[in-house]
C-alpha cells in the first residue's frame, strides 16, 4: 500500500546525513512538466550552460520516459539511502525509503506531499545537475569565469557559476560553481547557501557512466573522505519508439 509521508517524517529522514540534504535543493519553476523537457530548437553551442548539459546527454532526455535511482550518503559509519522513480512525460514521482513508499504528481501536490517533493529536488539536483543548468534559466544567472583553481584537485578548469534569483523556491538565492574540463565534464561543484562568499560545501563529480544516452557522475567526495554521495541503481527507460536511437 502508497502511503504519503508526511512532513515530519521526510524532516526526521533528512537529519540522518545532516545537512547535506537539506540545504542542496534548487529553486525551479513550477510550471509543470514544461519545466523538464527543453525547448524544441535550443542550440547546445549557444552558451557554456547548454554545452555542459548536452556534453552530458541531454538531447536524449525527451525521449526518457522514466529514470529511476537511489541516493545513498556515507558520512563516517553512518549510512543514509532512499530510492526513486521519476517519469517525466508524466511528471510522476515515487519515493522509496526503508519504512515508506509515497507517489505523487507534481502537477497535483498538496502539502502532504511537500517534503516528499523536496527531497526530490535535493536528490534529482546532485544526479542531473548538468541539466539544471537548462531547466533553471529561467530563475537563475549565470556567469563564467576561464582558467580557474579547482578547489580539490588543483586542476586548472573553467568555472560556471548559476545564482538563484531570491524569490520562490525552497532554497532561494544559493549559488552554485561548476568547474568543467574542455569535454564539458564537471569535475568539481562548490555550493554557496544564500550566495555566500565562503563554500558550504566542495565536493567532486567521479565515475561518469551512460545509461542509455544519460550521462552521470555516480560519485561526489569531499576532500577528506569523511564525506561520500553516491548513487546506486540506475536506470533509464524511453519512450519504446525511440528505444533504438540510443
Amino acid at each position: 500500500m502508497i502511503k504519503i509521508l508526511t512532513f515530519g517524517f521526510v524532516i526526521c529522514s533528512l537529519i540522518a546525513c545532516q545537512d547535506v540534504v537539506t540545504e542542496l535543493k534548487n529553486d525551479e519553476n513550477k510550471d509543470g512538466k514544461r519545466d523538464w523537457i527543453p525547448e524544441p530548437d535550443a542550440d547546445p553551442l549557444q552558451s557554456t550552460a547548454n554545452a555542459i548539459a548536452y556534453g552530458n546527454g541531454f538531447g536524449q532526455w525527451p525521449d526518457v520516459s522514466e529514470i529511476a535511482f537511489t541516493f545513498n550518503v556515507d558520512r563516517g559509519e553512518r549510512h543514509f539511502e532512499r530510492s526513486w522513480v521519476w517519469e517525466p512525460i508524466l511528471d510522476r514521482v515515487t519515493m522509496m525509503t526503508a519504512t515508506d513508499t509515497t507517489q505523487y504528481l507534481r502537477s497535483e501536490m498538496d502539502s502532504t506531499h511537500l517534503g516528499a517533493d523536496q527531497a526530490f529536488i535535493n536528490d534529482k539536483f546532485w544526479l542531473l545537475a548538468p541539466y539544471q543548468l537548462v531547466w533553471d534559466q529561467r530563475n537563475s544567472t549565470l556567469s563564467e569565469k576561464k582558467n580557474q583553481i579547482a578547489p580539490i584537485s588543483g586542476d586548472t578548469l573553467e568555472m560556471l557559476t548559476m545564482t538563484y534569483s531570491d524569490d520562490g523556491g525552497y532554497t532561494p538565492g544559493d549559488a552554485y560553481d561548476f568547474y568543467f574540463g574542455k569535454d564539458n565534464k564537471v569535475k568539481e561543484w562548490v555550493f554557496r547557501k544564500a550566495n555566500d562568499s565562503l563554500p558550504t560545501m566542495i565536493n567532486t563529480w567521479e565515475e561518469y557512466e551512460t545509461f542509455n544516452g544519460i550521462e552521470i557522475a555516480k560519485i561526489h567526495q569531499d576532500s577528506t573522505g569523511g564525506f561520500k554521495l553516491y548513487f546506486s541503481g540506475i536506470s533509464v527507460k524511453k519512450q519504446p519508439m525511440h528505444q533504438s536511437r540510443n
